[in-house]
């Protein structure tokens, strides 16, 4: 039985979590929460024991001194309550960790005892990978769940993935059997600038989740953190020319596979979309790539060679039903399913 002391009565609560590690590229998903919790004052209510779920040779602890008394900080799960404001105030349960490395049932179901709890009427679980997807174009975020009706009812992709999975996938399934609706959301990083942080991604990040719950999301200084990553990028990916030849390829192909969406029933959407904002006021392990795959430190990063001849490795361009290339939506369920038996 778990118990929440000090936890009051929550109003219409939303799970929010996200998994530093293999369902993270750039950090993107966990950042995304991070801001979430530092922008709404978050209190830290629980904690997962550390020794039921890590491997410390792997996340290893940290000590840090306290006014001279040497303290250790344990790789863990916690989650925090926040409680968002306005016309229709909601709370959000948010939850950050890192991907576990061993027990993966059993701390879904862990996850799941505090949502039965403290009556979560729906989890979202954020995470990005690694796809052939330009840094000079919008991040693709793709939305994805195991719920027939819940992807009908919220304008959702039904996942169709089969492959490799890690805990994201891993925690949807679990919510799904549980008859607790879920929704992951999926954010495409470039393969070829991969280290963290990546602004940007977090930012399209929280505007996805900003509209998927219908609430207004304060950025801070995340848009200008994105525009001055972006730009830091362009300049160090123009002193190479087979760097920039090789964007320019991808921005082709995405503006290609994306001339069918330039209609006006999408264009009509992102201007509502604009309108709502508008109104609300001011407000080293490898990661999963978009075939299911796992990329880890050679992937090619122009901080670390900004003049190099070689060009960056491509990623393989995953395909949707139809056959059409989407760097977000086919890998938006790439997680570790191996790791989850062990």
């Amino acid at each position: 039985m778990i118990e929440l002391e000090g936890v009051p009565e929550l109003i219409d609560p939303v799970m929010v979590a996200a998994f530093e590690g293999w369902n993270d590229a750039g950090d993107a998903a966990s950042t995304a929460v991070a801001h979430l919790d530092r922008e709404w004052k978050g209190e830290v209510f629980a904690a997962l024991d550390a020794e039921d779920y890590y491997d410390f040779q792997v996340n290893r602890p940290t000590v840090w001194l306290d006014g001279g008394v040497r303290k250790i900080t344990w790789p863990t799960t916690r989650l925090s309550v926040v409680r968002v404001g306005g016309d229709k105030p909601r709370d959000l349960v948010l939850v950050r960790g890192i991907e576990p490395s061993m027990r993966w049932r059993s701390f879904c179901n862990e996850l799941l005892g505090f949502a039965h709890e403290l009556g979560v009427e729906l989890v979202v679980i954020m995470g990005a990978l690694l796809g052939d997807t330009p840094h000079t174009r919008p991040v693709p975020v793709s939305g994805v769940t195991s719920d027939p009706d819940l992807a009908q009812r919220m304008d959702l992709e039904e996942t169709k993935y089969e492959g490799p999975t890690g805990i994201v996938g891993i925690l949807q399934e679990a919510c799904t059997h549980a008859g607790v609706p879920a929704v992951s959301l999926w954010a495409a990083v470039p393969h070829y600038v991969s280290q963290p942080p990546n602004p940007k991604a977090t930012l399209a990040l929280l505007n996805r989740l900003e509209d998927l719950i219908d609430v207004r999301i304060p950025l801070g200084e995340l848009p200008e953190d994105a525009r001055a990553w972006q730009v830091g990028v362009d300049q160090l990916a123009a002193e190479d020319s087979e760097v920039a030849e090789y964007v320019q390829t991808l921005e082709e192909a995405r503006d290609t596979a994306e001339l069918p969406e330039a209609s006006g029933e999408a264009i009509a959407r992102e201007f509502e979309r604009y309108l709502r904002r508008r109104d609300g006021g001011p407000g080293a392990a490898g990661h999963a790539t978009a075939d299911g795959g796992d990329t880890g430190a050679g992937a090619w990063n122009p901080k670390e060679n900004p003049g190099g001849r070689t060009r960056p490795p491509k990623a393989p361009r995953p395909e949707t039903e139809a056959g059409t290339e989407t760097g977000a939506e086919t890998g938006a369920e790439s997680e570790d399913e191996d790791s989850s038996e062990e």
